[in-house]
């Protein structure tokens, strides 16, 4: 069974093209496409900070946030509470993420892209067959660590749900933005960024570098796919659909930019919302699509990005 985000359904005997209803509404559905992009742009965000150390696209990313997910789902089932299983969670994707970045992706970085993009798909796909190897087809949900609630400000409904997750994905873009920002490390990160081969000329191990941010980007979308288990049904596919969204979030914004990433999912989430409400809810399912259809034709670099050489 495919997850998918929530649609807000229309009450009957609503017209789209009266006024009323698209002003009592249109608030509520802004409120509900921010938290769901709130979750896009966490995915997003980190398949940016993998490209940005390497300019590869890893096409295999949605499957470590589902492994992120059934990661909190095994500790928890071992009796592990929710906040310690997370933590260590992330832990582990991190490990593995530098693993990968380590052990299969840096013996080719100089190869052809195609080999590039077929490794990623194929780490994905193991991983994914790992999941259905131990799950099958069987689709679980995790048990949420707060009381699931609603609260009404004036018109506007914000669930438990809605609020943790934006308080969580908000906590770390803001941790995020003072590691990058405000740090040395984050400083020697974003000279990193600009020219690699500056870096390596100085003596800095770009190749450990590579891996590190490999592995941030892995426990960034672990995260992604903790939230989002809270919300949809847990199983081995739910990368699928979660790769392509962080992967339009992250087209829309800009290839390479981080602050674009999140953008990006933002304009996402309301997006799928209000198009989904006031269209069809086919959109819901198609948004993603057609964004990264119409960015890549009209404007490839995106909002934020600047032109480039992608490596996929």
């Amino acid at each position: 069974m495919r997850p998918r985000a929530s649609p807000v359904l229309r009450p009957a005997g609503f017209d789209p093209h009266g006024a009323g209803p698209v002003l009592a509404l249109f608030p509520q559905l802004v409120v509900s496409g921010i938290a769901t992009g709130m979750l896009y742009a966490l995915i997003a965000l980190s398949m940016t900070v993998g490209y940005r150390a390497t300019t590869v696209v890893n096409f295999g990313h949605g499957d470590m946030v589902m492994a992120g997910a059934y990661a909190v789902f095994v500790l928890l089932g071992s009796g592990m509470p929710f906040l310690p299983a997370m933590v260590l969670a992330l832990a582990l994707l991190f490990a593995f993420g530098v693993l990968t970045q380590r052990v299969f992706m840096q013996p080719i970085i100089a190869g052809p892209h195609l080999s590039l993009a077929i490794m990623a798909l194929s780490i994905g796909y193991a991983v994914r067959g790992g999941a259905r190897l131990e799950w099958g087809s069987e689709v679980t949900t995790l048990t949420r660590p707060y009381p699931q609630d609603a609260f009404m400000v004036g018109s506007v409904v914000f669930t438990t749900d809605d609020l943790v997750i934006s308080g969580v994905v908000l906590g770390l873009l803001l941790a995020l933005f003072v590691v990058f920002h405000l740090t040395p490390i984050g400083r020697l990160i974003q000279a990193i960024f600009q020219s690699q081969r500056g870096a390596a000329l100085v003596g800095i191990n770009v190749h450990a570098f590579h891996g590190m941010m490999w592995g941030a980007g892995a426990a960034l979308g672990a995260a992604g796919g903790v939230l989002l288990a809270l919300i949809v049904p847990l199983s081995p596919d739910m990368g699928v659909w979660t790769l392509l969204r962080g992967f339009a979030a992250m087209t829309l914004g800009g290839f390479g930019s981080l602050h674009g990433a999140v953008i990006g999912g933002l304009l996402l989430g309301i997006m799928e919302k209000l198009l989904g409400f006031y269209v069809s809810t086919v959109f819901i399912d198609i948004t993603a699509y057609l964004v990264t259809i119409l960015v890549l034709l009209i404007r490839p670099s995106g909002l934020f990005g600047r032109q480039a050489s992608i490596r996929v």
